[in-house]
């Protein structure tokens, strides 16, 4: 047996109870069949404009998402405690973010080196004593999940600023249902088509007080972003605007959209524009994206931000390792998710560590993302570990280290056939009034064999992910 955990098979030959029926109408399916599934899949994700830049291309061409047409499957009761792990751990980043906005309680009591967090480059100390409806920051949270070992779940980091892929995880699951449609009769899989109205609902809870019935647009910075895709879709899955920055203006304290009708009133913005491009007197200045004067509208309370100004603190991989101590400090539980074990290499003895073990350690960019700024030791040559050595010792505090984990894989339906390849799973949790989820998430692969890369903008691909019902 190979050393990862097989989502699929317990040993070489023997099914895990969760995918039976799947493996025996898999069993029957001609691979013509599935090699003309497959390609239709392709044709049709082009067609919809299903699309995503792979950064360091150097066409600089947008490319369809490769999507696998073999499903991971994972049954209820591991899901519900996957469930409620994230809804703790969700509940505790909030709670965090308010407190170091406020009275920040966790500082004082020296959890968190109060450096850390009032230095980040992510804290934002225009937002300090600004109130948010209902004390929540991150309205929509993706944390990545990986399984490892023995088949354990671990959190591997939150993103809390504006996480993307859930448009992929809506419209993989169409593309099962149209392909593959006796599927969903022989299994009892939970529905995620109902994302957009729970979302909207979500979005709504972050109006101004007194607005009944709020106007809610999707911000975004225009279709030349990676995930351009994901804004329009989710605006018109919402049924509601899509605007860009020059599409709003500040008057009186309030937001306004101009439309063909004249300016309407603007109550509720799911922002997908980093802070540093919202509001040009505030942030950055030469941005041409966001909106003048946007920040002094929050902090008036006229207009809800989803996700808030400041959320990215929280989600700093430098961060990160302090988060089972949020839950244990503002909730007084203990996590039930687990943290991958992560160095501080702003640490002596950590940095010690790491620079000792660089070939089997994966070092991150604490303020990095999209799988960008990193080192896979296991996978990169001598050459490569040098030059990140120097890059480390440069800058300690700007990178964590952790053990080069042994991702879970799912067999994949390759060029060559069916083979296992390495995944991941972004679950998207909505926080408001109330915290609610859809059963799933976007299981992301790493298509090259023997990768751990699964990101999207580094070539990897897409799977359906089912949560079976009992």
């Amino acid at each position: 047996m190979p050393n990862f955990y097989d989502e699929m098979y317990s040993t070489s030959e023997t099914v895990r109870p969760h995918y039976h029926q799947f493996a025996d109408w898999m069993a029957r399916q001609p691979s013509e069949l599935l090699d003309r599934k497959r390609a239709e899949a392709e044709l049709i994700f082009q067609r919809v404009g299903i699309t995503f830049a792979v950064y360091g291309d150097n066409a600089g061409k947008e490319r369809v998402i490769p999507f696998d047409i073999i499903p991971r499957v994972i049954h209820a009761a591991e899901w519900a405690r996957l469930q409620a792990g994230l809804v703790q751990r969700v509940a505790a980043l909030n709670r965090f973010l308010h407190d170091v906005y406020h009275g920040q309680d966790i500082l004082m009591a020296g959890i968190i080196p109060r450096e850390q967090v009032l230095n980040n480059a992510q804290y934002r100390p225009a937002m300090q004593g600004v109130d948010v409806p209902a004390a929540i920051y991150a309205h929509i949270a993706g944390v990545d999940i990986v399984r490892a070992g023995e088949g354990e779940f671990y959190v591997l980091e939150d993103n809390l600023r504006v996480p993307s892929g859930v448009s992929y995880m809506l419209e993989n699951r169409k593309m099962m249902m149209r392909l593959f449609p006796e599927l969903f009769v022989r299994n009892r899989v939970a529905p995620v088509d109902h994302y957009p109205d729970l979302l909207l609902d979500n979005l709504r809870t972050v109006a101004p007080q007194g607005i009944d019935d709020p106007t809610v647009v999707v911000l975004t910075p225009g279709m030349h972003n990676s995930a351009y895709f994901e804004h329009a879709f989710l605006a018109q899955q919402m049924g509601v605007a899509l605007a860009h920055g020059q599409d709003l203006y500040v008057a009186d304290d309030t937001v306004y959209m101009r439309t063909t009708r004249g300016p309407k009133r603007v109550d509720v913005i799911y922002r997908r524009i980093d802070d540093d491009y919202l509001d040009p007197r505030a942030f950055r200045a030469e941005s041409t994206l966001g909106v003048p004067g946007l920040l002094d509208v929050v902090r008036a309370g006229r207009v809800g931000l989803a996700n808030a100004i400041g959320t990215g603190v929280a989600d700093d991989k430098s961060i990160y390792p302090f988060v089972p101590d949020m839950i244990e400090f503002y909730l007084g539980e203990k996590p039930i998710l687990n943290n991958v074990p992560t160095y501080q290499c702003r640490r002596k003895e950590d940095l010690a560590y790491t620079l000792a073990h660089l070939p089997e350690l994966v070092v991150k960019e604490v303020h990095g993302a999209g799988g960008y700024g990193m080192l896979v030791g296991p996978a990169s040559t001598r050459a490569e570990i040098e030059a990140f050595r120097l890059r480390l010792l440069a800058n300690p505090s700007g990178y964590i280290a952790q053990p080069t984990l042994a991702l879970s894989a799912c067999p994949t339906y390759v060029e060559a056939g069916v083979a296992p390849r390495h995944i991941d799973l972004r679950p998207f949790v909505l926080s408001g009034k109330t915290v609610s989820m859809v059963p799933g998430g976007l299981t992301r692969v790493a298509l090259r064999e023997g990768s751990l890369v699964v990101n999207s903008s580094q070539g990897g691909g897409t799977k359906d992910t089912w949560i079976l019902e009992n």
